[in-house]
C-alpha cells in the first residue's frame, strides 16, 4: 500500500507508465501478423484503424471520396470530418511507424495532462483517477483509436470552462464533435456557466473554422460532395448495430424490440432532468458530476460503441467517483466496472467467458450504465460534497 501510495502522488512515473503503453501498443501493432476482418480472404495489418486515419489524407488532397471503400489499402470506412483527415496529415506525412507511434503517444498524452489540468483537486486524487484508468487506456490504445483524445479533450475543456478560458473550452469540445459526432453533448456543460453569448460565439467561430479548412485541399465542388456524403454516411450508420449500448443491454437482457430514438431521446430527458437544478450550477461537484455524465452518456447511448470506446466512460466514472466525497455504494460500482468494464476484454478471464458470455451480454457496457444511473440519482438528490484528501486516505 505504501508502494501505491508513492505511485499515484508521483506524477512523473505515471506519466513514465502512459508513455510505455504507447510505445508498447505501437510494438505489439507493428509486429503482430496481419489478420482478416469479416472472414475476407484478403491480410490487413493490426493497426488497420491507424491506416484508414493515414490514408484518408491521401484521399482527401487527390480528390477521392473519403466516405467509400478501400479495401484495396484498408478494412472498415472513414467516418470523421473531411477537416480531420487534412490534420492528420501530419501524421500521414511520416513514416507509418513513427507516425503511428505519435498518434498513439497524442492520445495517451492528451488524457493523461487533461486529469492534470482538473482543478479544485489534489495531486493523490489525480493520480488516482490516472491509476484507475489505465487497463482501459492501454486497451483503447491498441486499437489505435481517437477515444482516448476524445475523453482527454472533454476534460480539457472543462478545465478551461472552470478557469473562464472559453476560447479554449470551446476548441476543445468543438474539435470532439469533428472527430466524432457524439461530442456535441459535452455542449450541454455550456449551460454551467455565465457569459453564454461569449460561449456561443466563440463556438461558432471554431465550428465555421474547421468546417471550411478543408477548401484549402479540395476544390469547392468536391467540398460541397464530402459533407453531403459524410452525412449521409452517418446517417445510414446508425442502423448498423447497436453496439456495447443501453440499446443492446435491453435487446439482450430483456428482448426488448427497441427503437433507437426513442431510447436515446429518453436519455437525453434523463441528462437534461438535473439542468433543471440551476441553483446547483454554483457547486464545484454538480458541475463535474455533470461533465461525468457527459462522458458517460455518449458511450452508452451510442449504438457503435465498442470495447475501445469505453476508455472515454472510464474517464466519467473515474471524474463521477473521485471528484465527490466517497460512499460505500459508490465504492461498490467503482469495483464493478474496473472488473467487468476494465477488464472483461482482457486475458484475466477465460476466452470462453468472455466470447459466450460478456461480448454476447454487453457486460462491459452494464457497470456503466448502473453507474450512470446513479450519477443522474446523485445530481438530483444526493447533497453533493467535494472529496477531501483526509477522507480519501482513510478510505483508501
Amino acid at each position: 500500500m505504501n508502494a501505491f501510495n508513492r505511485l499515484v502522488v508521483n506524477k512523473r512515473s505515471l506519466l513514465f507508465i502512459v508513455l510505455a503503453i504507447a510505445a508498447f501498443a505501437t510494438l505489439q501493432s507493428v509486429f503482430s501478423h496481419p489478420k482478416t476482418f469479416a472472414n475476407q480472404p484478403q491480410l490487413y495489418t493490426t493497426y488497420n484503424n491507424y491506416v484508414i486515419f493515414k490514408q484518408s489524407f491521401f484521399h482527401l488532397i487527390e480528390g477521392k471520396n473519403l466516405y467509400r471503400w478501400h479495401v484495396d489499402e484498408h478494412w472498415d470506412l472513414f467516418k470523421y470530418s473531411p477537416a480531420f483527415a487534412l490534420v492528420f496529415g501530419i501524421l500521414s506525412i511520416m513514416p507509418t511507424f513513427v507516425g503511428l507511434f505519435f498518434w498513439n503517444l497524442l492520445n495517451v498524452a492528451v488524457l493523461f495532462f487533461s486529469v492534470y489540468f482538473l482543478p479544485r483537486i489534489d495531486l493523490r486524487t489525480k493520480g488516482l483517477m490516472i491509476t484507475f484508468m489505465l487497463v482501459e487506456l492501454l486497451t483503447a490504445t491498441q486499437n489505435e483509436q481517437s477515444n482516448a483524445l476524445i475523453a482527454g479533450l472533454l476534460l480539457f475543456g472543462f478545465g478551461f470552462l472552470e478557469r473562464d478560458r472559453y476560447w479554449m473550452a470551446s476548441l476543445c469540445i468543438v474539435c470532439t464533435i469533428f472527430i466524432k459526432l457524439f461530442g456535441i453533448v459535452a455542449l450541454a456543460l455550456y449551460l454551467l456557466y455565465p457569459n453564454k453569448f461569449k460561449l456561443a460565439y466563440t463556438t461558432a467561430a471554431w465550428v465555421v473554422l474547421l468546417t471550411i479548412l478543408p477548401i484549402v485541399a479540395v476544390s469547392p465542388e468536391q467540398f460541397v460532395v464530402l459533407y453531403k456524403t459524410w452525412w449521409k454516411l452517418l446517417a445510414a450508420d446508425r442502423d448498423f448495430s447497436d453496439g456495447l449500448s443501453v440499446i443492446g443491454w435491453l435487446k439482450i437482457w430483456f428482448s426488448l424490440d427497441v427503437n433507437k430514438t426513442y431510447v436515446n431521446l429518453t436519455g437525453m430527458a434523463l441528462f437534461c432532468l438535473p439542468l433543471l437544478k440551476i441553483k446547483s450550477y454554483s457547486n464545484f461537484v454538480f458541475r463535474a458530476l455533470m461533465l461525468a455524465s457527459v462522458l458517460v452518456w455518449v458511450v452508452i447511448f451510442n449504438h457503435r460503441a465498442e470495447s475501445p470506446t469505453f476508455i472515454i466512460a472510464i474517464a466519467g466514472v473515474a471524474v463521477w467517483y473521485y471528484m465527490q466525497a466517497p460512499t460505500t455504494l459508490n465504492y461498490v460500482l467503482l469495483v464493478l466496472a474496473f472488473v467487468f468494464t476494465t477488464l472483461s476484454p482482457t486475458d484475466l478471464f477465460p476466452p470462453f467467458i468472455r466470447n459466450q458470455y460478456f461480448w454476447p451480454y454487453v457486460v462491459k457496457a452494464v457497470p456503466c450504465i448502473l453507474i450512470w444511473g446513479k450519477i443522474i440519482y446523485d445530481l438530483l438528490f444526493t447533497e453533493l460534497l467535494p472529496r477531501h484528501a483526509e477522507v480519501e486516505v482513510a478510505h483508501n
